[in-house]
Parts: structure tokens; sequence; C-alpha cells
């Protein structure tokens, strides 16, 4: 008979186990949601519990003077029903350090007491206290499951709340045999059939709770997962809004542009096509008086190519910054790139009798894409260009430095116009932030700072040692 009680212990011991093993597998697979730790101690402790009782069982002679291999077992039984409890509380409200401490205490006094009641009492007495504290537990842990159930209604907590309701009732059953006993069991023999049958369903009941808890955290889990599906789609939604939106602002800014330097370019084309004119006039007149020498012809040639390639030049950089199509990232000298962009500012620096000051020291290369990198310059630019334009200045100079820094480039764009107010600056590259004339209509150095930010680099302000304004530009370099 022994055996046979020691293999119920051992078969409800292995399924716990299973249990776990499942839950543990699971849990690593996945990080949406945790398990709760008071659950996971619980059925690690059950499990210890349920294998040192069965082992007891073994080896047991007299049920009223067991060892002490059953007070180890009934402690981790104790505890067990401790750390279940507070699972269900902490589905309500968290559970505070007092509580903790309170329960660990209980821990402490119950471990000497049942030593003490495993020496000086009898079986009945044992039995009588442990159906005590655990129905005790089981009904605060039905009161949790109500509270829990009204606010987040859950499948799974229904099955919880049955089994633990079970369990109390096996529990009262278990009292009732035992005082129906008469306190006269001494022997394993002895032990009526019916207890035993009460003792194995009370813990098959446990192990259904054990069972329902995992329901209810892969319940969680599939909650979560369709939750975080919607929101996934929800950001993607923003995400696309939020290109659209950016690409919108890009062309707004172009077109500001284009009407800020429509008076540049249409100055910087005059040049090339008033020479060309001029040299097609000369070669009509010099063909109608029919003296036209080789010499001459070849020079009329060779000005009229250069300035058509002088206005092509200037028409292929427009295109790359005003341009409404995609362009792919390439390799760029962001020498070279800063050049074409003073070209198509020079007549408005003209104009203004502005001063640029060039220190372009770097040599390396980045991968960027070109017409977004010339709208950051080019708003930079124009910005110290309105700015000086403004200001009664004796003298105007517009500084632009490059040099090689770690891992990048620095760009440096400074002016003498006076800089930023310093309750403006935190604000200086928000959106449709117009507080000051850099700002402008609130758009260029929101601009200027995401197509950076997109490059992997960033963009910031600093007053300038001449007491104007200076922005500085890191983008990352090519590495070799």
């Amino acid at each position: 008979m022994k055996l046979l009680i020691a293999l119920y212990f051992y078969i409800l011991a292995t399924i716990q186990l299973g249990l776990l093993l499942g839950v543990y597998h699971y849990y690593r697979s996945q990080s949406t949601v945790r398990p709760s730790p008071y659950w996971m101690g619980s059925l690690v402790v059950s499990i210890l519990a349920l294998t040192t009782f069965g082992t007891g069982i073994v080896t047991i002679e007299d049920v009223s003077k067991p060892e002490f291999n059953f007070t180890i077992a009934n402690s981790l039984f104790y505890i067990a029903a401790i750390l279940q409890f507070l699972f269900c509380r902490s589905l309500n409200k968290p559970i505070s350090r007092r509580l903790k401490y309170a329960f660990l205490l209980s821990v402490l006094i119950f471990i000497p007491s049942f030593e003490w009641m495993r020496i000086n009492g009898t079986f009945e007495s044992r039995t009588a206290i442990i159906c005590l504290i655990t129905g005790l537990f089981f009904i605060l842990q039905t009161f949790q499951l109500r509270s829990k159930r009204k606010t987040t209604p859950s499948q799974q907590l229904i099955y919880l709340q049955y089994a633990t309701t079970a369990e109390l009732f096996f529990a009262i059953g278990r009292l009732s045999v035992v005082i129906a006993s008469g306190f006269t069991i001494r022997q394993v023999e002895q032990i009526p059939q019916f207890l035993i049958l009460l003792t194995i369903m009370q813990i098959v009941m446990n192990t259904l709770a054990y069972i329902a808890i995992g329901g209810y955290w892969s319940e969680r889990i599939a909650l979560a997962s369709a939750q975080s599906q919607t929101e996934n789609e929800e950001i993607k939604a923003l995400l696309i809004e939020r290109e659209s939106l950016i690409s919108n602002l890009l062309k707004a800014n172009k077109t500001a542009a284009t009407g800020a330097l429509s008076a540049s370019i249409a100055h910087e084309l005059n040049q090339p096509l008033g020479a060309s004119q001029l040299n097609i006039q000369f070669l009509q007149k010099k063909l109608s008086e029919r003296n036209l020498t080789t010499e001459q012809y070849q020079e009329i040639l060779a000005a009229l190519l250069a300035d058509n390639q002088r206005a092509t030049n200037i028409i292929q950089s427009l295109r790359s910054i005003f341009s409404d199509g995609k362009i792919g990232v390439e390799r760029i000298d962001i020498v070279g790139l800063i050049e074409s962009v003073l070209k198509i500012a020079k007549p408005e620096i003209q104009a203004q009798s502005i001063q640029v000051v060039l220190r372009l020291e770097s040599k390396s290369f980045i991968n960027a894409n070109r017409g977004e990198i010339q709208q950051v310059l080019l708003n930079l630019i124009n910005n110290a260009i309105q700015v000086l334009g403004d200001k009664a200045l004796s003298s105007r100079t517009l500084q632009i430095e490059s040099r090689d820094v770690p891992e990048g480039i620095k760009l440096l764009v400074s002016d003498n116009g006076g800089g930023v107010p310093t309750d403006a600056q935190p604000h200086l590259f928000e959106l449709l932030s117009s507080s000051n004339k850099r700002s402008g209509m609130g758009l260029g150095l929101w601009l200027c700072h995401h197509i950076v930010s997109r490059h992997g680099g960033h963009i910031r302000y600093q007053d300038a040692p001449s007491g104007g304004a200076e922005f500085i530009v890191f983008l990352p370099s090519i590495q070799d």
C-alpha cells in the first residue's frame, strides 16, 4: 500500500514537472509576456514537496512518528500554497514588501512548529492543521480570483477558481474524515481509503490549478500578440503617413528655395546665355561679310561650347536640388558639393557684398543622397545670406569649413550676423518654429536636422566666435 500511495505522488510530481518544462521552453521562445515568478516558484516547490513526500511514504513505519523528511515536505507544501496565493493576489495589485516579509516570517514559524508536532503530535492533529491552513489559503485565493474576474473576464481564471474551490472541498473532506477517525491511526495500513482518495484528489485539483494558471499565461500571450500585431499595423500606417508628410515638406522646401533663388538663377544663367548670344551675333556678322578666318571660327566655337557647358552645369546642379524624383545614395566629394552650391548662391552673395571664406580641408568621401545634402547646405547658406543682408554691417562674412574627424566629416557654416537669441536656440530645429529669421517658415532647419539624422549624422548650433551664428554638421564618411 505504501508503494501505491508513493506512486500516486510520483505520478503527480511527474505531471507537474512536465508542465514546468513546457512552460520553461515556451518562456525561452518568446518575450512578450513573462510568467509570474510566484506561479513558477510555487510549481517548482510543489514538485519538490510531492517527490519528498512520496519518498517519505516508502520508508515510513509509524505514521504517528514520521521521519524529518515529512517536516520538509509539509513545509514545502506550505510555501507552495503561499506562492500560489501571492500569484492570485498579484493579479489585482502589486505584492508589497511588507506582505512578503509577513509570509517569510510565517514560514520561519511554521517549520519549527510542524517539527514540534511531528515529534509530539499525532497523525490526525498534523493532518487537521494542514487542512485548516490550506483551506484558509483556498478561501483567500477564491476571493482574489473573483475580484480579478470582475475587471478582466478570463475563461482560464474560471477554471482556476473551480479547481481552487474543489481543493477547498477536498480539504474539508479530509478534515472531516480525520475527526471521524477518533485519532487512532498509527500505521499506513490504518489510513482510511477514503482519506487517501481525498488527499490524492486534492493534489490532482492542485495540479489542474497549475495547468489553469499556465493556460491563463498563454491566454495573455495570445492577447498581447494580437494587440502587438494591431499596434504594428498602426505604426506601419503612421510611418507611411510620416514619410508622405516628409516628402511633401521636402517639396515645399524646394518650392520656397526656388522662389528665394529665382533671381540668382536667372542672373547666373544670363551670363553664359548672354555670352553665347554675343558670340552668335559676331559669327553671323563675320559670315555675312565673308570675312571669317579658321582661327576666329575655332575661337568662337570654343567659347560657345564653354558657355553651353557652363549653363548645363548650372541646370544640372539645380535639377539635383529641385527635382521631384528620388535620387539614390552615391559616393560624394563634400568639397565639390560645397563648391557647386556656392555657384548657385554666388549672384546673391555678390549682390549683398558678402565675403566668403573657405577652409575646405576634408579629403574623405561620404555615401549620401546628393540632392538632400545640397538642400542642407543651401538652406544654411541662404539663412546666412538673408541675415547678413538685413544687417547694417561694414563687413559681411560667410565662412564655410570642412575637416576630417574620426569616422566622419565635420562641416561648419558661420556668419557674423548677430546670432540666434538664447531663448530661441532650444527650438531652432523644431518643425514650424518661426521665432526668428533663421527659422524662416519653420521648415528649413527642421528639414536640415531630419536629412542629416537620416544619413546617420547630426547637426547643432552654437554662437560663432565672430558674434554670429555657427551651424556644425557631422556626416559619417566612407570607411576604407
